[in-house]
């Protein structure tokens, strides 16, 4: 059957910070248990500059799961989607089918299966990645040039930083007007090539993946 994928991100009040949290622990399985989701992740958010608790943006959460493209009409009928559009500022959702993924979230590769973008498609980053607990603090110290590098490439649309947990499951999200601005922050950037090296040295990460997205659709301004 074909699937496909679908991240939200919603921005709240600071008073409905409390339900956040209380949602996060309820909505990972109840959005697994839901009709035609395969896959599902409840994400909090971040800058991404150095990925410890200080990154943390309580007021942005999100989702991010994959579904039978047969349910990607009631997507929004969702009870966890529905819970969480109730209390929202702003809600963003992008649709999105999978380029290449390389690696393992959770133990599988949720994303493999893959298409050809056209040359002009918007792309999506993610990145995902346990970090071993002794490689904690020299990952922090690798973070800061490498996101300096990324906030300023051009072709960068928004980026965020992304995790299951506060420290030792990060991540980031990224929006790309095409796939040569992808390549070029990824191949040519030398804070990045550094932070390739140093991961092959130091062997930081526990789990690891690195994939990319077409963009299908864009609701809302990420």
């Amino acid at each position: 059957m074909t699937q496909v994928v679908v991240a939200y991100f919603w921005t709240i009040k600071r008073n409905q910070i409390p339900f956040a949290f209380f949602s996060m622990a309820r909505d990972r399985g109840r959005l697994r248990r839901s009709a035609g989701v395969n896959f599902a992740k409840m994400l909090g958010t971040g800058t991404g500059e150095n990925f410890t608790p200080s990154d943390a943006d309580l007021t942005r959460w999100g989702a991010l799961f994959v579904i039978d493209e047969s349910a990607l009409e009631s997507i929004d009928s969702l009870a966890v989607v529905r819970s969480w559009n109730k209390r929202a500022l702003n809600e963003v959702r992008l649709v999105l089918d999978p380029i290449s993924a390389h690696g393992l979230w959770s133990g599988k590769n949720p994303f493999d299966w893959s298409i050809t973008p056209s040359a002009d498609a918007q792309i999506v980053a993610v990145t995902r990645a346990r970090i071993k607990w002794l490689q904690n603090f020299r990952f922090w110290k690798a973070v800061p040039p490498v996101s300096a590098d990324l906030h300023q490439s051009p072709g960068l649309i928004a980026a965020i930083g992304i995790g299951e947990a506060p420290i030792g499951l990060q991540g980031t999200f990224s929006l790309w007007e095409n796939g040569k601005a992808l390549r070029d922050f990824a191949y040519k950037g030398q804070a990045h090539q550094r932070a390739i090296e140093a991961t092959a040295q130091y062997n930081w990460y526990a789990e690891e993946l690195f994939s990319r997205f077409a963009v299908r659709h864009v609701r809302g301004q990420l």
